[in-house]
């Protein structure tokens, strides 16, 4: 829209002395003419904006002419500005509100503190995203988003995990959680709470009737709720294993949500460690095949079969050599 585009410039304009207008074309996405015509739109309005011709000219404000938000510390106007990766915002189709809402805020801070939030913003960056993160099937976290905002019932096809076939549910959304790069739908399905990963579900529908939530009940504690009955569940079957030392950045990395605590050294050896791991069943061990004889599992001896029967699968398969 115009007016938010002639209010970007202003914005913009309050915290350079001269801004090149092929500068102002490119962050704004418009041509250089159509800067010309917002600048001549601003000064009929009576903000006081001039442009300079040359090579070193741009367009500016007159001296003075700018907003200001008292009570903010350094510290408080560094910490706007450590904000996550865009991936979050694009998913929710924010992206561009993002750069519009920073540059307010940068232009509304107090003149000493406006170099530590600009220099915070260039030095600091969360990602939230893991390395080698697996391709995940597209969600319209939009229809998503918009259903938690507009308090509408949702109705979703859902695939629950270890399973290939999909499930129809109609829920009462109360918002989204993005946690370690991963999305999830917090809704209550029958009154009851329910969490459901955004990239399992399929043909969302925002429905016209009104979302039917629990009454007193707000996203947080209904999130707080059901994360510690995720992280409160059985630990089931406990593994010991011994691991390569040269190896354990990786293990831990990859495997480390199952570690019931810290690696301790192998008594009479350098070269290996000693972890449990915690599985929900003896079966789940097979995952760590992938990390071949860096690992050894130790106890008890139904995991320890578990491995043995699951390589003798794989020489059958391959052919032993």
């Amino acid at each position: 829209m115009k007016f938010d585009r002639l209010l970007s410039i202003v914005l913009l304009l309050q915290h350079r002395a001269l801004v090149p207008a092929k500068e102002l074309a490119e962050r704004l996405e418009v041509s250089q003419r159509t800067i010309y015509r917002d600048v001549e739109a601003l000064s009929a309005a009576g903000i006081p904006v001039y442009a300079e011709r040359g090579k070193d000219g741009g367009i500016g404000l007159v001296n003075g002419f700018r907003t200001d938000v008292t009570g903010l510390t350094t510290d408080e106007a560094r910490a706007l500005f450590v904000l996550a990766s865009q991936s979050a915002h694009s998913a929710l189709g924010l992206d561009h509100a993002l750069g519009s809402a920073l540059r307010k805020v940068m232009a509304a801070l107090p003149a000493p503190h406006r170099p530590a939030a600009e220099l915070t913003s260039r030095r600091i960056l969360v990602e939230p995203d893991r390395w080698h993160s697996a391709p995940r099937p597209e969600t319209d976290l939009e229809a998503l988003y918009a259903a938690a905002l507009t308090d509408r019932r949702l109705r979703v096809r859902y695939r629950h995990s270890g399973r290939t076939t999909l499930r129809t549910y109609t829920l009462d959304p109360y918002g989204l959680v993005s946690k370690a790069g991963t999305w999830y739908l917090v809704a209550d399905h029958k009154r009851t709470p329910r969490l459901f990963r955004t990239d399992r579900l399929s043909q969302v529908s925002v429905l016209e009737a009104e979302a039917r939530r629990r009454p007193g009940m707000e996203l947080p504690q209904v999130w707080q709720d059901l994360r510690r009955e995720v992280e409160d569940r059985e630990e089931g079957v406990r593994i010991t294993v011994r691991i390569h030392r040269e190896r354990l950045d990786m293990v831990t990395r990859i495997a480390g949500y199952y570690f019931t605590g810290p690696p301790v050294p192998e008594p009479g050896t350098d070269e290996w460690l000693r972890v449990e791991f915690a599985y929900p069943v003896a079966k789940a061990v097979r995952h760590l095949l992938q990390f071949g004889a860096d690992i050894q599992v130790l106890d008890p001896p139904e995991a320890h079969a578990e491995m043995a029967r699951a390589i003798a699968e794989l020489a059958e398969l391959y052919g032993a050599p």
